[in-house]
């Protein structure tokens, strides 16, 4: 098992993470570049900064829309139709109780009763899933991806999973799309587009994205070839089920003909063919909801995680699942190997790292998960301290979010310090088969004062894995780790940037000396 005490201490103060070159990470100043070799490698890929103060966060949503007209003093029919699409039978039961109209006593007295009877049900509810109690911010909050989502300029990010573009959700609730190859950064606004807590690029297409916000889905279809910087709302579909908000998380199949949604209010997931703007929800009770989506990349499975303390597996052929308990609390994050053999996960309130490993069932088996009964350990991230220059510095704590390279060799880690201890991102080598190994590569850090918010690699870097880190002073830098995979078992030196790497580089050579280096001399 892999601990953090067998990690290289962290880089020193001032210092960056740079990239990974001979399997270890190099660190150094802010305004320093890479070595010559490795300066192509990432021309074409901006390195932004969106500080906070430029961004403008909107206020909270209003539970109607009443206060922005004269008031209007509707019948009572109407008042009951406007509060069931609000609120549902309770703002119904509501209105009847508190109206002014002459009804009957006896329906005013019943409709008080039937909301007394109504708010117990929900406060015993409440008990059973607190996160219930939440507003719908703290809800998207308290399940994001992102460390401190109320908090940063930015809130969720998405790389496009075929081409060198991504978009990045801000606080001000507009989403801005960078492409490598063209200068225009188009900015997409919808009024519906309020607290958007993930994003996902369609497989096999060129520009649609599905956006998770705090009402309803949204899917952009944006012409790649326009010049536009806004497009149009009308560019955007708008996706919706009652019950179904705030959504959290959204999971496009593989294929890109299926797009998943989940809800931490709704105990069902939505499958949506969204073509035809339809959904078929896949039910299960219990949980409390659904928290966060994976699907693994070979489109056979995808990984459910609720706000109890438990969490699912769908097979996603005849559409059943498997459960697993957790002890502490709820699973907090999960990723699967490239192959979708491996399910890796943590949980709330434990600072270790679980593997599943799944069968292929084939024949009569077909259609079933294939998971073990209980899941191993393969990471212990538990507090260690490292001994540096400038005295001891704690490292360790819960696995806020992780995510593993397309390659399968690398996988990234945003452990959230305890109090005393900092936030990072560890890194470790991987491998998955004949048999899986968690080694350990470094730690990221970035620059003074900034801590890691959102994490992803980028799905088809070429010259090893690419890392596009989102920190909390508004910045997005990209980190390369340069190695040649282990599906390639020869190569030429002549193609390797190693091969060309200048060895006068004071911290390369430091890099070399530390003893874990793939390629000699």
């Amino acid at each position: 098992m892999c601990s953090l005490a067998l990690f290289p201490p962290p880089p020193l103060p001032g210092d960056v993470t740079l990239y990974e070159g001979n399997n270890a990470l190099v660190s150094g100043r802010v305004l320093e570049t890479l070595p010559l070799p490795f300066q192509s490698q990432l021309a074409d890929l901006p390195t932004l900064t969106i500080p906070k103060e430029t961004l403008k966060a909107h206020s909270r949503l209003e539970h109607s829309t009443k206060p922005a007209f004269i008031h209007h003093r509707e019948s009572l029919w109407k008042r009951c139709i406007n509060a069931w699409r609000d609120v549902g039978v309770c703002g119904v039961l509501s209105e009847i109780a508190n109206a002014e109209e002459e009804v009957l006593q006896w329906v005013k007295t019943g409709s008080r009763y039937a909301l007394a009877v109504c708010h117990w049900v929900s406060s015993l509810h409440g008990s059973l899933f607190p996160h219930l109690s939440l507003t719908s911010e703290d809800m998207i909050a308290e399940f994001s991806q992102a460390v401190d989502w109320a908090g940063c300029s930015i809130r969720a990010f998405a790389w496009h999973p075929h081409t060198s573009k991504f978009a990045v959700a801000l606080l001000d609730d507009s989403i801005r799309v960078y492409n490598t190859n063209s200068a225009t950064v188009p900015i997409l606004k919808h009024r519906l587009q309020r607290n958007v807590a993930s994003m996902a690029w369609k497989p096999l297409c060129a520009s649609i994205l599905a956006v998770a916000c705090q009402t309803c889905v949204l899917v952009w279809h944006l012409d790649p070839t326009s010049l536009s910087t806004r497009p149009s709302s009308g560019c955007a579909q708008v996706l919706s089920h009652p019950g179904h908000s705030p959504v959290t998380s959204l999971a496009w199949a593989p294929s890109g003909g299926m797009l998943l949604s989940a809800s931490p209010v709704d105990t069902a997931m939505l499958v949506w063919d969204v073509s035809t703007e339809n959904c078929v929800q896949l039910q299960w009770f219990g949980g409390g909801g659904v928290t966060h989506l994976a699907w693994s990349p070979d489109g056979s499975k995808v990984l459910a995680a609720t706000p109890s303390a438990v969490f699912r597996v769908w097979e996603a052929q005849m559409w059943t699942c498997e459960r697993w308990p957790t002890i502490k609390g709820r699973c907090q994050t999960g990723c699967w190997s490239p192959d979708g053999s491996r399910l890796l996960f943590t949980v709330l309130g434990e600072s270790v790292i679980y593997s599943l490993s799944f069968s292929e069932y084939k024949g009569e088996m077909q259609g079933q998960v294939g998971g073990p009964k209980t899941a191993s350990i393969v990471a212990d991230l538990s507090e260690t301290t490292f001994e540096t220059m400038y005295g001891e510095e704690r490292i360790g704590g819960e696995v806020h979010s992780m995510v593993w390279d397309p390659s399968g060799e690398r996988l990234a880690v945003i452990i959230r310090g305890n109090p005393g201890s900092r936030t990072v991102i560890a890194v470790f080598r991987t491998r998955n088969s004949p048999v899986f190994e968690l080694l350990p590569c470094g730690f990221v850090q970035g620059e003074p004062g900034a801590q890691p918010q959102l994490i992803a690699f980028h799905p088809c870097f070429k010259k090893g894995a690419l890392l596009t880190v989102c920190w909390s002073t508004g910045r997005i830098s990209h980190i390369p780790f340069f190695f040649v995979g282990a599906q390639f078992p020869c190569f030429s030196p002549s193609h390797s940037p190693m091969a060309s790497l200048s060895r006068s580089s004071t911290r390369w050579r430091h890099a070399q000396g530390l003893g874990r280096g793939c390629w000699t001399d």
